[in-house]
């Protein structure tokens, strides 16, 4: 049978290659052929994903009979009502819809309570895990710990950019010469505005 496979994770840090061997060996057991791989790295908290648009637009145009997921929630972890919906909405353009990794049949009579079950507990996870994320940055705040990605520049660094600055130097121009991205160059520069090797200086060549 003509088949997809829909692969997602949440973050760019995240390798979507398992789900895709995990899918090549579920449709090569049942003898469909994988014809298209819509991948995406974003969250799961809603389904207003390009990806998944482009997957649900496909189905629409009868492109293919048979989707596999690696499990229910790479498709929805926003809840039922979304998960429901979009089962559905696939279901009505005869798609059927394969869970690898759930352990249940999207079919049959049952298949609507265990649906259910699982959209709920994928939602349920997603907002745990928020939980979590929200307190650890709140210790970190309270212990007086820096929240977030690690400083892109030492202190060495960024008087270095300044000093340059100070000498009329574009951040373009520091950028090249300190093979520092611009975006990180323009930031140091904004966040020492107040100091006083800060100048008003042409951000741009």
């Amino acid at each position: 049978m003509n088949a997809v496979a829909y692969l997602r994770v949440s973050s760019q840090a995240q390798d979507l290659a398992m789900q895709r061997a995990a899918a090549e060996r579920a449709s090569a057991a049942r003898g469909d052929t994988i014809t298209k791989f819509y991948s995406e790295k974003r969250s799961g908290k809603t389904i207003a994903r390009p990806e998944l648009d482009r997957l649900r637009a496909d189905a629409r145009a009868g492109a293919f009979r048979r989707i596999y997921v690696f499990r229910l929630d790479r498709l929805s972890r926003s809840g039922i009502r979304d998960t429901f919906e979009l089962i559905e909405e696939l279901r009505s353009h005869g798609v059927e819809v394969v869970s690898i990794s759930d352990g249940f049949s999207l079919d049959g009579p049952a298949a609507e309570v265990i649906l259910a079950v699982m959209a709920w507990a994928a939602k349920m996870e997603r907002l745990a895990i928020n939980e979590r994320i929200s307190a650890v940055r709140e210790r970190m705040k309270e212990e007086g710990e820096a929240w977030g990605r690690p400083r892109r520049l030492d202190d060495d660094a960024v008087r270095r950019i300044m000093a340059m600055r100070k000498s009329g130097k574009t951040i373009r121009a520091i950028s090249i010469a300190l093979k520092v991205p611009r975006s990180t160059v323009a930031d140091a520069v904004s966040e020492n505005a107040g100091t006083k090797s800060a100048v008003a200086a042409p951000l741009v060549a």
